[in-house]
Order: structure tokens, then C-alpha cells, then sequence
């Protein structure tokens, strides 16, 4: 069972021309869901982390196993209006729109490493958008982790700064 069977490409979603690569089959198959869980771990083994900062909302499904896995705290970070307390936000471009992510501002100490995911890495302006705001709030970004990686549409660059890593590549 290879994890890519598991992606179903869903055709003009969320706009005519996008080709969605959905992870729903992927999820309802908790032996492949394992597989994607210890492909993202291997390459962070000997990092020190402290946070995964998930990307809403598929970013939360593997960000929270991830930091479950590595017994570290979960940062949400969220589209504008859905977190209670005081926020700093982020605004960005992906490949079919305008958005801004948000992040609590007492989410982050002084110095503490924190490792950014996504279930995908398309543009980049939405991990760009999130590695800044962990940044701003004192935070260093010590990888950026996907589950694909839409290449043509060069998110990479990006995010050159930051090590990526990222299992499947489209």
C-alpha cells in the first residue's frame, strides 16, 4: 500500500482549474495514516522541538499527531476570527486567493523551536504566512513539514530560508 493510492485528485475544487489533491481516503485507513505519521518523524529524529504549529485546518489532523508522537505542545494557527484571546495576524496569497492566518500571541515563548506543518505545499504563501508569525512571536522555525508538495507551483522558493520536508511530490 503506497500512501500517494491514497490521494484522490478532485477536479475545478475549490475554482475551475484547481486540481484539489484530497487526503480523506488517506485518513479512513489507519495503517497508511500511520505510514504518513512516521515519514513525517524520521527526518525531525534528533531535532529539538518544542511546538508544532499546525496550519488550519488540514494542518491540524498531522500537526496534532505529530506533536503527540513527540510529546510536544500544539499551536492552532487559524484563518481571522477563529481563536478567543489576543492575536497577531498574517496575510498572504495562495494559488486562488487572498486570505490573513492568526496565532495567540502568548502561543510562543522566547526562543522556543517550533516545527511548522501543512498537509500541503502549494505557493507557499501560507507557511511563509505562519513561519512569520512564530517568528514575531519569538519563535525560530527549525523545519517546515508537509505531507505533498505541488512543485510546479514553486512554494519551495518561497520558503527558502527554511528546511522543508514533505513526503509526496506532485
Amino acid at each position: 500500500m503506497e500512501i500517494e493510492d491514497f490521494v484522490r485528485n478532485v477536479y475545478d475544487f475549490p475554482k475551475k482549474g484547481v486540481v484539489f489533491k484530497d487526503i480523506t481516503p488517506l485518513l479512513r485507513n489507519p495503517q497508511i495514516t500511520q505510514k504518513v505519521l512516521q515519514q513525517l518523524i524520521e527526518p525531525l529524529k534528533g531535532l529539538k522541538i518544542d511546538k508544532v504549529a499546525g496550519i488550519e485546518s488540514r494542518g491540524f489532523l498531522f500537526g496534532m499527531l505529530l506533536a503527540q508522537a513527540l510529546q510536544v505542545g500544539f499551536i492552532p494557527v487559524r484563518k481571522p476570527g477563529k481563536l478567543p484571546a489576543e492575536t497577531i495576524s498574517e496575510s498572504y496569497d495562495l494559488e486562488y486567493g487572498h486570505s490573513s492566518l492568526e496565532i495567540h500571541t502568548d502561543a510562543i515563548l522566547q526562543g522556543e523551536k517550533v516545527l511548522v506543518h501543512d498537509d500541503v505545499l502549494a505557493t507557499g504563501g501560507t507557511a511563509l504566512a505562519a513561519a512569520k508569525l512564530v517568528e514575531r512571536l519569538g519563535g525560530e522555525v527549525v523545519r517546515c513539514s508537509f505531507l505533498m508538495e505541488i512543485a510546479f507551483l514553486k512554494g519551495r522558493e518561497k520558503l527558502h530560508k527554511y528546511q522543508i520536508n514533505s513526503i509526496l511530490n506532485y
